[in-house]
C-alpha cells in the first residue's frame, strides 16, 4: 500500500505540480462567476434555512447548555491563509481537550483524525453530522469569501504542518463546503486519495463541474451514512 501511494504521488507530482499552479491562477472569468454564485447561493441559503438554524441551535442547547451553539475553529485556506470556520457544535464543549487521548484510535491515514464512534460526539451531534447539517454555518464563510461552495476540504494548521510540497498544492484553491472528496467516499477515503482528488478538482474545475458536485452532494445527504 505504501509503495502504491508513493508511485501515485510521483505520478501526480509530474503531471499536476506545474499544471495545478498554472490553472489555479488563471481562468479569471471562471473565478469571477464562481464568486458571484457563492454570494448569491450562500445568501439565499442563509435566508431560506434560517428556521433550520433556529431548530438545530435549540436542540444543541437542550442537550448541552454549557457550550456554545457554534463551533469556531481555525482552518487553513487558499495560499496558506488562516481563517475562522463555523460549524454547529456536534461535540461536548471540551472536545479539543479530549482529543489527545484519542489520537491512537485514529481510523484514517495521514494528517487527519477520524473516528467512527468518537465518544465526544453528542446525540444531536450524531444526527447533524450524519446529515451534514453541522456544516450549514459555513455558508457564512462562503459569504465572507473565506470559502467557496465547492473546493478542497479546509485543513487544520496542525495537519498542514505535516504536509510536504506535494500536499501543499491543495491549498492553491479556495476551500469549499463540499468537493470531489466529499462526493467520492468522504470518511472512507484516506488522506493520500483525498489529496489526489483535490488536485484533480483544481485542474478540471469549471462552473458545470461545480454544479455537478453540488447536485451529487445533495443526493448523498439523503442516501449516505458515510459521514462521521
Amino acid at each position: 500500500m505504501e509503495l502504491s501511494n508513493a508511485k501515485a504521488e510521483q505520478k501526480y507530482e509530474k503531471e499536476l505540480n506545474l499544471k495545478a499552479i498554472s490553472i489555479a491562477n488563471q481562468r479569471k472569468g471562471y473565478l469571477v462567476l464562481k464568486r458571484l454564485l457563492d454570494i448569491v447561493f450562500s445568501l439565499m441559503g442563509l435566508i431560506v434555512l434560517l428556521p433550520v438554524f433556529i431548530v438545530i441551535a435549540f436542540l444543541i442547547k437542550i442537550e448541552d447548555q454549557k457550550g456554545p451553539v457554534l463551533f469556531k475553529q481555525i482552518r487553513v485556506g487558499k495560499n496558506n491563509e488562516e481563517f475562522t470556520m463555523y460549524k454547529f457544535r456536534s461535540m461536548v464543549s471540551n472536545a479539543e481537550d479530549l482529543l489527545e487521548g484519542l489520537l491512537d484510535k485514529n481510523e484514517t491515514t495521514g494528517a487527519m483524525f477520524k473516528m467512527r464512534d468518537d465518544p465526544r460526539i453528542t446525540k444531536i451531534g450524531k444526527f447533524i453530522r450524519r446529515t451534514s447539517l453541522d456544516e450549514l454555518p459555513q455558508l457564512l464563510n462562503v459569504l465572507k469569501g473565506e470559502m467557496s461552495l465547492v473546493g478542497p476540504r479546509p485543513p487544520l494548521p496542525r495537519e498542514v504542518e505535516k504536509y510536504n510540497d506535494y500536499h501543499k498544492q491543495r491549498l492553491l484553491a479556495k476551500p469549499g463546503c463540499t468537493g470531489l472528496w466529499q462526493v467520492s467516499g468522504r470518511s472512507s477515503i484516506g488522506f493520500d486519495e483525498m489529496v489526489q482528488l483535490d488536485l484533480k478538482y483544481i485542474t478540471k474545475s469549471n462552473t458545470f463541474y461545480d454544479l455537478c458536485i453540488i447536485l451529487k452532494t445533495v443526493k448523498i445527504l439523503f442516501v449516505s451514512d458515510d459521514a462521521y
